[in-house]
């Protein structure tokens, strides 16, 4: 049982890890902390049961590869010795364009189902409202932002 405990702890050492150094797996968090947030918090989207199991698959996708990508770019990095060999360029560039593939087939399948133009104008009516919630919006989005670009690292910064 303890092993099973060390393999959980290393794993989640392991993501932890993976958005403090990738800034592509940050955005992708983000924008799902925004789309998963907008279905469950408001019911601006009518969305089955089925389709949002598919939005949840296509987007643990996307994090898996990416997660993949940063361990086979880190395994080529210290197998190649900071050297740019052809071979460990297409391996961390097959790998990226695996996570890209799955990006951009979850965007065309959110769009799929999220195209719900009476959603975007039920959103927008219940902001002119509610003004602070928009506001809280629009302060999550600028610290998204300051998230994705400067990462824990840089927010989190110890001075000297």
């Amino acid at each position: 049982m303890k092993s099973l405990i060390k393999s959980f702890g290393y794993a989640f050492k392991g993501i932890v890890s993976c958005i403090a150094k990738e800034r592509n797996l940050r955005i992708h968090l983000c924008f799902l902390t925004y789309m998963f947030g907008f279905l469950t918090v408001h019911d601006f989207f009518e969305v089955s049961k089925t389709q949002f199991a598919i939005l949840i698959a296509v987007s643990a996708l996307v994090i898996s590869l990416e997660l993949v990508n940063t361990g086979i770019e880190s395994a080529v990095d210290l197998a190649a010795d900071g050297k740019i060999l052809p071979l460990a360029k297409l391996a961390k560039d097959v790998a990226a364009g695996a996570v890209l593939v799955s990006a951009i087939g979850a965007v065309a399948i959110g769009l799929v189902i999220l195209y719900q133009p009476a959603a975007f104008v039920a959103m927008t009516e219940y902001y002119k409202v509610h003004i602070p919630e928009f506001i809280v919006l629009i302060v999550t989005v600028a610290l998204s932002f300051v998230f994705v670009f400067a990462g824990p690292s840089g927010i989190f910064k110890k001075k000297k």
